[in-house]
């Protein structure tokens, strides 16, 4: 958390207010979020430019500067960035702030310290390793089974691979499989032609309705403005152990699978 649901809504919440604004200035006072360069060039690199462009890549917000740089910001388990009033008191949970031409700040805000920033020249130092974007029009049902051919792996962790594929966490890996009627224990290997493409459809159902939802309020993640998301009102699976299944009412069961809490229904999916 955020997943790509989260990153997608918060971009587009940020575009009315930073596209066209220039950074001033940067100010940090938890080390760790600064990856790359260090805090001092950064603040050095990133005076006076602009940002030109804000989108998204996997779990990445990627601000485009127009000196052809870019800033990459990951969220991680419990990051959110708010724009607000440079006067506006910051909550002590904010440790990177992004001061603006406008006398408004840019704020990471970052309960749990995970979140991680970076300027660089080449976006792809950091993001190089990542797999296709689920929502791209070249991710077809053939390029999953592409990439599924050959793989032994359980189907809960590889969806969770940043390197098969962008963007998916524990949220919408669950809620996918369901979609598809896939056990999150069967492995790739075992996947039949029309189960591939069942789950390459389910992939992006679940993903546009976390988008459409604007996001799932679970655990810390809020948008941009402080209001919820509402896709936690529409899962099918995710957190419901032992409620029935929306499908055909037999409890939900929950396992762990690679260390992470797994959602599924015993009866649906096979």
């Amino acid at each position: 958390m955020p997943e790509l649901p989260e990153v997608e809504t918060t971009v587009r919440a940020l575009r009315p207010y930073l596209l066209g604004r220039t950074v001033v200035d940067v100010q940090n006072n938890w080390p760790k979020h600064v990856v790359m360069p260090s805090l001092p060039e950064m603040r050095l690199r990133l005076h006076g430019r602009t940002i030109t462009a804000i989108n998204r890549r996997a779990k990445y917000l990627v601000f485009s500067l127009d000196d052809d740089e870019t800033l990459l910001i990951h969220l991680k388990m419990s990051g959110r960035l708010l724009v607000v009033g440079r006067d506006e008191p910051a909550d002590k949970h904010v440790h990177t702030i992004f001061s603006l031409d406008n006398g408004q700040e840019l704020r990471f805000w970052d309960q749990r310290k995970f979140g991680r920033v970076y300027l660089v020249r080449d976006p792809e130092q950091v993001l190089g390793g990542l797999g296709p974007e689920p929502l791209a029009a070249d991710f077809t049902a053939a390029r999953l089974a592409e990439r599924l051919h050959g793989r032994r792996r359980i189907l809960k962790p590889l969806l969770l691979d940043q390197s098969f594929v962008a963007g998916i966490g524990n949220i919408y890996a669950d809620e996918s499989l369901f979609y598809a009627r896939l056990h999150p224990q069967r492995t790739a290997d075992t996947l039949k032609e029309p189960e591939v493409s069942a789950l390459h459809a389910a992939i992006q159902q679940s993903l546009n309705l976390g988008i459409e939802r604007e996001g799932a309020s679970i655990d810390l993640y809020v948008k941009p403005d402080g209001s919820k998301g509402d896709m936690q009102n529409a899962v099918a699976v995710f957190r419901r152990t032992g409620q029935p299944c929306v499908q055909c009412g037999t409890p939900v069961r929950r396992i762990v699978l690679g260390g992470r809490s797994t959602h599924f229904c015993p009866n649906c999916q096979i």
